[in-house]
C-alpha cells in the first residue's frame, strides 16, 4: 500500500517522491492546500516550468473525454529529451480509468501529479493509487497550528524574511484553516514587510486580518458575554449591512458549540484553563472569551444551542423581515440569559 499518512506529507512534498514513483495523487476537503502542494510537487519535478515540452498541464475532465491520452503524454519523448512532467488539473468528471491505463503502461522518464477534491475510502481515483506501487496518495487535511507555523516560516523566507517568535504565535491564531486564505494574508504582510528583514508584532497587527475569525465576532462575543445593549447595536449594524440573518445565527451556532466541546472536554476547569486549550483563538478575544466560559455551564450552553438551532430552522422558512426578527430575538435571549450568569 502507498497511501500516506496525513503527518508526513508536508516532509514529502519537500523532500519529492522517490523517482521510481510514476504517479503522485494530491487530494484533500482543503482545494488550496492541495493545489499549493501540487505546485510544489511539479516545481521539483520540472527545470523549466516554462518548457512546453518539460511540463504537460491537462484538465482532468479532457482525460475523462480521452483516457487514453495520459498514457500517449506519458510515452512522448521531448524535443531535447530528459523527463517529462504531466500536470493533471481536477475536474468534474471521473477519470480514474486514464490513472488506471498510465499505471499498467512502461512510463520511464515521465511524472505525473494529479489533483482531485475530497475523495472517499472507496473512491476509484484514490484506491487506485493507494493500491499501486507505482503511485502515492497524499491525503490533504485543513492546516493545524504545526503546519501553520511553518507555512508562516517557509512563505516569508522566500520573500528573504524571518519572523519573531511572537508575532509567528500571533499570525498563526490568526489564520484559519484554509490554505489558500492563509497563503492571501502571509503573502500581504511579505509585502508590507519587504526589505526590512523581519518580521514583529506591530507589522502582523498592521497588516494581517482575523480570517480565522467571523467578521460576526464582535456580535457574538456580546451576545455570550451578556452585553445586551452592545449586542443590540452590533446586530443592527450587522443588518443595516445587508448581512443574512441566517449567516449570523450559523456563526453564533458555531461558537456555541465550541463553547460546549470547551466544557465538556474540561467540565471543573477554570475559564482561563478552557481558553488556553482554544486552539486559533485570537488574542484580542481571549479575555471576552474567559467572561463567556465563566457564565455558561454545559447544560446552559446545550439550552443555547437548542435556541440557535430552532432559529436556524424558523429563518429558512421564513420572510425577511420576519427572519431578522427571529434572529435578533435569539442573540438578545442569549444576552439576557449570560447577563445574569455573573461568574
Amino acid at each position: 500500500m502507498t497511501a500516506v499518512k496525513a503527518g508526513d506529507v508536508e516532509g514529502l512534498v519537500r523532500r519529492g517522491p522517490d523517482p521510481r514513483i510514476a504517479v503522485v495523487l494530491v487530494y484533500g476537503p482543503d482545494t488550496g492546500l492541495v493545489a499549493d502542494r501540487a505546485a510544489r510537487l511539479v516545481r521539483g519535478m520540472v527545470a523549466d516550468p516554462d518548457d512546453p515540452f518539460a511540463l504537460i498541464k491537462i484538465d482532468g475532465d479532457t482525460l475523462a473525454a480521452d483516457p487514453g491520452r495520459l498514457v500517449d503524454e506519458a510515452g512522448t519523448v521531448g524535443l531535447f529529451g530528459g523527463s517529462r512532467t504531466i500536470w493533471v488539473r481536477s475536474g468534474s468528471r471521473n477519470y480514474a480509468p486514464a490513472v488506471d491505463a498510465v499505471l499498467k503502461a512502461p512510463t520511464e522518464g515521465a511524472r505525473i501529479v494529479v489533483e482531485a477534491g475530497d475523495l472517499a475510502r472507496s473512491a476509484p481515483l484514490r484506491t487506485l493509487c493507494e493500491g499501486s506501487a507505482k503511485a502515492l496518495a497524499l491525503p490533504c487535511y485543513p492546516d493545524d497550528e504545526r503546519t501553520l507555523a511553518d507555512l508562516i516560516e517557509r512563505t516569508l523566507q522566500e520573500d528573504g524574511l524571518r519572523i519573531d517568535r511572537d508575532a509567528r504565535d500571533l499570525l498563526t491564531g490568526s489564520l484559519g484553516s484554509d490554505r489558500r486564505a492563509s497563503l492571501s494574508e502571509i503573502g500581504k504582510l511579505a509585502l508590507y514587510a519587504r526589505g526590512q528583514g523581519s518580521v514583529g508584532v506591530e507589522d502582523v497587527e498592521a497588516i494581517v486580518s482575523d480570517v480565522g475569525a467571523s467578521v460576526l465576532n464582535a456580535l457574538i462575543d456580546a451576545a455570550f458575554a451578556g452585553r445586551t445593549g452592545e449586542a443590540e447595536r452590533e446586530y443592527r449594524r450587522f443588518r443595516h449591512e445587508g448581512m443574512d440573518p441566517s449567516a449570523m445565527l450559523g456563526a453564533g451556532l458555531r461558537h456555541a458549540l465550541t463553547l460546549l466541546s470547551l466544557r465538556l472536554d474540561n467540565p471543573h476547569g477554570s475559564a482561563s484553563q478552557l481558553v488556553a486549550n482554544w486552539r486559533g483563538l485570537h488574542f484580542r478575544r481571549k479575555a471576552l472569551a474567559e467572561t463567556q466560559l465563566s457564565r455558561w455551564s454545559a447544560p446552559g450552553l446545550q439550552q443555547a444551542v437548542a435556541w440557535l438551532q430552532d432559529a436556524v430552522l424558523a429563518c429558512r422558512r421564513s420572510e425577511p423581515d420576519l427572519a431578522h426578527a427571529q434572529a435578533q430575538g435569539v442573540f438578545l435571549r442569549i444576552a439576557i440569559e449570560a447577563s445574569r450568569r455573573r461568574g
